[in-house]
């Protein structure tokens, strides 16, 4: 059975913003992009560095240490220096909160 995490208030947040989440022990960061969520590791493939303090460019972050670049809606890598896809995490709102599935 899927176990959701509740992260924020679905009107908590503005486009473009994001929040970082604990779950399990590693951070999640879930972005806002044209009023849907998405959420990825916030770690770069290529070196392990945080990755949601990046630049938002569309839907791509950037990576704020040497600039790989992730698609935040599918996690796919977008330009070297990274090669590696970062995962993604299923994400819903119920009653109004933005929840993210753990993994299985």
């Amino acid at each position: 059975m899927t176990e959701w995490i509740d992260v924020v208030a679905e009107s908590a947040m503005a486009d473009r913003e994001h929040v970082v989440v604990d779950i399990d022990g590693d951070d999640v960061a879930v972005f806002k992009i044209d009023g849907r969520f998405y959420a990825i590791a916030d770690v770069c493939t290529h070196d392990g560095a945080e990755i949601a303090s990046g630049e938002l460019d569309g839907d791509e972050i950037v990576c704020p240490r040497h600039g790989a670049r992730f698609c935040v809606k599918t996690g796919q890598v977008k330009c070297a220096p990274a090669y590696e896809d970062v995962e993604t995490f299923p994400v819903r709102i119920v009653g109004g909160v933005v929840q993210v599935s753990r993994r299985d």
